[in-house]
């Protein structure tokens, strides 16, 4: 499948709503009145133009039991954040601005109040959605949940996620699932979301996925789905599902490991690693998202973090940027109970309301990003290793060949040693870009400690 046009130039700033918006932890009492959060992402969308962004990529906004990875109507944005009238709001308000929107849709698994699942356990095996999850009747499940006076609550075992009883799997063999997950993509589509993230792609079948989008497709061609998934063979998920793209967890791994470890030869074996994929899709890239440590906490040494940022904007890919790392916010996620939420925090109420002590970060992903959006053959570009060692990396971004034959290219130089640095660049007419570094002979460039380079003909 070939991705969309307008992704080519897509730059992505991810939020996570209930977070960003300061919502309750979990669901609203019957009856509670609506909250308007969505709203509060309104002033939050020249900020995102003046970034240098084009996208908004939302978290989930539909109703849940708590972090909104547990579902339970897909119809329905969640009262902690709103209505219909305050996502149509939000929609029209990033589209007038040329901004995309992309939505987060969990469809591996559901939360237990989910109707088709509580009408399945309310009714046993004849019930109607009974096929829309993986349950064995004639096997007793855990007991959840948790009773504080010992009683047991009867319920059949059924499959759930990665051993999280709460969230309940479905049955991805089932037409109905197959249907009912088009129809809700279909139906937001319609509202005017641009595209889809599908949470826990790796967890599902291709085969679901190229049933569902090829029927979403017939109605919507120009939506845009990206799968998550951690590890595996990207391309062969991407081709069987069908999808436009994946979340391209290796390079961000290689990224951070590489400069805590002074190891720059991990991240040239991911980069041509990477360059495998590009010839099949175009990856989602990123140095942070909602699920991990932010970058700034995960970097041993933080004066590294523009290194990190470089790579992110130099190499192919659609580039996201998590709420806040453009600021420098600093973040670690933990293994328990309540271990994202220092990754997820609220936001101020306006850009105006943030600390200056983050802008120095901002302005650089503003020029980084701006010369991205200059070379917009970027998103497809491969790479090229020309110099390696521990410390030091230079490397080569071609792109294709334009209608007057020439084939543009970048050349990036990275030092994250203590030490100032002299690396050899091809010999060229080449003009420094952006970066700390300076041109010392037509083929050397003179890097400080920590420091990089952008080089290019100035087209």
């Amino acid at each position: 499948m070939a991705e969309p046009g307008w992704v080519t130039h897509a730059v992505w700033w991810q939020v996570y709503p209930l977070g960003f918006a300061g919502a309750e932890k979990a669901a609203l009492p019957a009856g509670a009145p609506v909250e308007p959060r969505l709203q509060k992402l309104i002033p939050w969308l020249d900020y995102i133009v003046d970034l240098g962004a084009s996208g908004l990529a939302l978290g989930p906004v539909f109703a849940s039991e708590t972090h909104g990875y547990d579902t339970t109507d897909y119809f329905r944005i969640d009262p902690r954040l709103g209505d219909d009238n305050d996502f149509d709001q939000l929609i029209h308000e990033a589209h007038a601005r040329g901004l995309r929107v992309l939505l987060d849709g969990v469809f591996n698994h559901t939360g237990r109040s989910f109707q088709p699942f509580t009408e399945a356990m309310a009714h046993g095996p004849d019930a109607p959605t009974a096929s829309w999850f993986r349950i064995n009747w004639q096997q007793p499940g855990p007991q959840y949940p948790p009773e504080q006076d010992g009683r047991q609550q009867a319920e059949p075992d059924y499959e759930d996620f990665e051993g999280h009883h709460h969230l309940v799997a479905l049955n991805h063999a089932e037409p109905a699932v197959a249907e009912f997950v088009a129809g809700v993509m279909k139906h937001w589509l319609g509202r005017g979301a641009d595209g889809w993230r599908l949470d826990a792609a790796y967890a599902v079948p291709s085969a679901f996925w190229s049933t569902v989008l090829a029927d979403v497709r017939a109605d919507y061609p120009e939506a845009y789905f990206v799968g998550e998934y951690i590890h595996g063979d990207y391309a062969g998920e991407v081709g069987s599902g069908t999808l436009d793209s994946a979340t391209q967890y290796e390079l961000w791994k290689a990224v951070w490991s590489s400069l805590n470890d002074a190891n720059f030869y991990e991240l040239a074996s991911s980069l041509e690693r990477h360059n495998s994929f590009l010839d099949a899709f175009i990856p989602l890239t990123f140095v942070g998202n909602h699920d991990v440590t932010r970058i700034a906490s995960r970097l041993r040494d933080p004066v590294l973090l523009p290194l990190a940022l470089v790579v992110l904007f130099t190499v192919g890919g659609t580039p996201t940027i998590y709420y806040g790392d453009e600021q420098g916010y600093r973040g670690v996620k933990e293994d328990r109970a309540g271990g994202d939420d220092d990754v997820r925090p609220q936001f101020p109420a306006a850009p105006s309301d943030l600390a200056d002590m983050g802008h120095h970060i901002y302005q650089l992903h503003r020029e980084l990003i701006g010369m991205r959006r200059r070379h917009a053959w970027l998103h497809t570009s491969h790479t090229t290793v020309l110099s390696l060692s521990n410390e030091n990396l230079v490397y080569r971004s071609t792109g294709e060949a334009g209608p007057d034959g020439k084939v543009p290219t970048i050349v990036v130089a990275l030092n994250q040693s203590d030490h100032p640095a002299d690396v050899e660049v091809p010999p060229s007419d080449a003009i420094l870009l952006e970066g700390n570094g300076h041109l010392a002979a037509s083929n050397r460039v003179a890097l400080p400690a920590r420091g990089w380079a952008i080089l290019g003909n100035g087209s």
